[in-house]
């Protein structure tokens, strides 16, 4: 195990897709059972429209709509995107709202903050989509998190290629002291760089092992070439999850959520619980702090019951 992996306890959350057909009611459910079933998070992604054949209704819902009421009907487990895109808000609003779900849920808010990709999404719904987003994330980010950083009775200015703040009075302040950032990516340069800079949590999503490692040895790089301590910045892996106890369930959620049995458990979270725990202690070993388990059908409550009594007591090194 690596040294970083050891100084900290390991986390389990789930995350899920509820553009693919999800309530809010549904996410209540969700996010009910995870925090009943002791995980850590509950994080969802941040998209306005469905990917890929089926039934579109009931709609997309908004992430920080959806967390700031599910702030409010929760108690313990963190809340979360995986990830926000650059394109959807303007930097000194996102602040304003991550800052006032945060007070709404007593201080278990976390943002996740990329690129964005999904250029569909964005046509859908009259969303400007630039070709070239990094510029746009490297400014959101230092705006977002020195809006949170500036001093009480102090002003927060920024003057950048794409935004530009006069004296912001950096209000309202989060209820946590800092607000945990998570970037993410597989870029093998400025991905990295920026998570070394801004973030408090680098992750990498749908990755087989060896990439992850790789991975994770290139951010700590980045640390360390800034002069961070890379024991600093949390390291997670996000991986797609279906797990059953008996075949028909198995390749029935697989079928739910229209993924191929012959390959689904080639990089994820598959199979029986055993071999959903051999995984996720692979990872761990691999340097992860934290684990977000992708269940994307979350009206299926019975699966999150399982990974949350068959799965998630028998992981090590959980506080």
């Amino acid at each position: 195990m690596t040294g970083t992996a050891a100084r900290r306890s390991f986390e389990v959350c789930l995350f899920t897709e509820p553009q693919q057909g999800a309530s809010y009611d549904d996410q209540l459910a969700h996010a009910s059972a995870a925090e009943r079933l002791g995980f850590d998070g509950w994080f969802r992604s941040d998209h306005y429209l469905r990917m890929g054949d089926g039934d579109p209704q009931p709609g997309p819902t908004d992430a920080w709509t959806t967390l700031a009421g599910l702030a409010r009907e929760t108690r313990r487990i963190r809340l979360g995107t995986l990830v926000s895109s650059v394109t959807y808000r303007v930097p000194g609003i996102l602040a304003i709202q991550v800052a006032q779900v945060d007070r709404m849920s007593g201080g278990r808010v976390e943002l996740g903050l990329g690129t964005g990709w999904f250029a569909e999404e964005h046509r859908a719904y009259g969303i400007p989509f630039p070709e070239k987003r990094f510029d746009l994330l490297e400014e959101q980010l230092a705006i977002v998190t020195g809006l949170w950083a500036t001093p009480d009775g102090a002003t927060f200015d920024f003057s950048g290629e794409h935004y530009s703040l006069e004296g912001s009075p950096a209000l309202p302040r989060p209820a946590q002291q800092r607000v945990p950032v998570i970037v993410g990516g597989g870029g093998p340069k400025r991905t990295p760089a920026l998570a070394a800079r801004f973030a408090t949590e680098f992750n990498l999503g749908f990755r087989g092992e060896d990439e992850i490692a790789e991975k994770f040895d290139g951010v700590r790089r980045a640390c360390e070439a800034i002069d961070r301590d890379p024991a600093t910045l949390k390291l997670s892996v996000a991986l797609p999850t279906v797990v059953a106890t008996d075949d028909a369930t198995y390749l029935r959620r697989l079928a739910a959520i229209d993924e191929d049995p012959e390959t689904f458990a080639d990089v994820n979270v598959a199979g029986t619980p055993d071999a959903a725990i051999e995984k996720i202690e692979r990872l761990r070993e691999l340097g992860a702090d934290r684990v977000y388990l992708q269940t994307v059908d979350l009206r299926d409550l019975d699966h999150a019951e399982l990974l949350g009594t068959a799965v998630l007591p028998h992981l090590g090194g959980r506080a």
